[in-house]
């Protein structure tokens, strides 16, 4: 996987948490949501990427 990607995969997910932390923390289950939403999203491109990866070697 290029590093570009993967830094940016790993900062939606940590983005993702820090959403889905605030919105526990404060009641707001919408944030929360929102958070584990961009956690999923960037847990499926990191596979997507990886599977790529895999397919070229």
């Amino acid at each position: 996987m290029g590093a570009g990607k993967k830094v940016k995969n790993v900062a939606k997910t940590t983005k993702g948490k820090m959403k889905e932390t605030t919105g526990r923390a404060v009641g707001n289950e919408s944030l929360e949501a929102k958070g584990r939403g961009e956690q999923a999203m960037a847990d499926a491109k990191q596979t997507v990427q990886k599977a790529k990866d895999t397919l070229k070697h």
